[in-house]
């Protein structure tokens, strides 16, 4: 079975990495560590396709250390175990280990404990490679003996160089294959920065060739295959989601329309995006427009009920009515402030006059006692106190001045005048 193409052109120097010029270039840190030998462990985090197992082993041939690959998916405390005691053995005959641990938050707490004495004794240099955040999926004693390197998506242009180099390459095409005009665009977006996706889809094209040249209509034919563009569980599909938030926050709808295409498109869950619109409508909307509640809940059963494709066009309504509404956070601030006295003065009791009394016993212990109702008494039931005497006073609730709540604005100071 042939070698996959990726793998074949892989490759073997610095000078041969495509990409990563902020890690990378002449004078950068990584980069003198590197051609000086002096390597610490490290952690590097990024998309897939973009290198990291590339570097690492660039390093390791750099460095002259025995190069030894791991998954964290595959591998257990068991292999590590072996990785350490084969690495101590060649430091005793003066030969050093580098261990290339990927997917390194595959591990657990206890698996990656492992790793910490071999690492803080010199036993052997860690490499870790993770597409997760490592501030939520690498204990923080790991992390804190590892150099942390963000490594980045690819950029078209660096696509575009690894796809040229993969049809010039003797270990690739050889200059036996074209790509008709707009060919190497279409592979350069369907990459989405990652090459070894790159060179897959040069796979994938090259065997409809016609005379040597893939034509814009059959590449097209064979990219076909929708690949997700993240991992639904993952980093990039946060960052997606956090992105769809501050756009409609920001108030900017095409950005909010794009952002959810991505993800629909990347194949997210479209009833969990739709309870994501029905949190800004609350978090970011408020009583600036109290409908836009009303419609992200429509938005959601209308996707329950149609599901996709069809549902996706009720959820792109919900976001551009979301993007466009008048903003407050003033219900989200208000309730942060009202959980925070709720856990702080959880002892209060509750005043007896708000009390119910079912019960005589209730009622000869003084429950409900003089409560004003106020369809019968509106002047002393503005007089009642409402909260906890240490908490009398307190405002939790400012309404902002867009939209609807400018109106709510006015009603809230005329019945706080009331209740002073």
């Amino acid at each position: 079975m042939l070698t996959p193409l990726a793998e074949r052109l892989r490759p073997q120097t610095l000078a041969d990495i495509i990409g990563q010029e902020h890690l990378l270039a002449a004078g950068k840190p990584l980069r003198v560590a590197i051609e000086a030998g002096h390597i610490p462990s490290l952690l590097f985090w990024g998309p897939p396709g973009v290198g990291k197992t590339t570097l690492a082993r660039v390093i390791a041939n750099h460095s002259g250390a025995v190069f030894v690959a791991l998954s964290a998916v595959t591998s257990g405390v068991k292999d590590v175990r072996e990785v350490a005691r084969a690495a101590r053995e060649r430091k005793l005959l003066g030969k050093e280990t580098l261990l290339f641990l990927d997917e390194v938050h595959r591990f657990n707490k206890s698996q990656q404990d492992l790793l910490l004495p071999f690492v803080e004794d010199g036993t052997l240099t860690l490499i870790g490679a993770t597409t997760e955040n490592p501030s939520f999926e690498v204990n923080a004693a790991l992390r804190s003996r590892m150099q942390l390197y963000v490594l980045q998506a690819l950029d078209d242009e660096a696509i575009e160089k690894v796809l040229r180099r993969a049809l010039a390459h003797e270990a690739g095409f050889n200059g036996e294959l074209e790509l008709s005009p707009n060919v190497l665009e279409l592979l350069t977006m369907w990459a989405m920065g990652d090459a070894r996706r790159a060179l897959g889809g040069l796979e994938l094209v090259a065997p409809q060739a016609k005379n040597g040249v893939v034509s814009e209509d059959d590449a097209k034919a064979a990219l076909s295959v929708k690949g997700a563009a993240f991992d639904k569980g993952g980093e990039q599909f946060y960052n997606l989601m956090s992105a769809l938030h501050k756009s409609v926050r920001g108030s900017h709808s095409d950005a909010a329309l794009y952002w959810l295409a991505r993800l629909l498109r990347g194949g997210a869950d479209p009833l969990y995006v739709a309870r994501r619109l029905v949190r800004m409508a609350s978090e970011d909307i408020g009583l600036a427009d109290p409908n836009a509640l009303r419609l992200t809940i429509a938005a959601r059963d209308a996707v329950a009920f149609l599901g996709a494709p069809e549902g996706e066009l009720a959820l792109a309504q919900a976001a551009l009515y979301l993007a466009l509404a008048p903003k407050s956070n003033a219900i989200y601030t208000a309730w942060k402030k009202a959980q925070k006295d709720a856990d702080t003065f959880a002892h209060l009791d509750v005043p007896l006059a708000l009390r119910n009394a079912p019960t005589k016993l209730m009622k000869d212990l003084d429950y409900g006692k003089a409560y004003a109702y106020y369809f019968d008494d509106p002047e002393g039931s503005f007089a009642q106190n409402y909260l906890p005497e240490k908490l009398s006073g307190r405002e939790y609730y400012t309404p902002l001045t867009e939209g609807w709540e400018k109106k709510v604005a006015v009603r809230l100071a005329e019945l706080r005048r009331a209740h002073d």
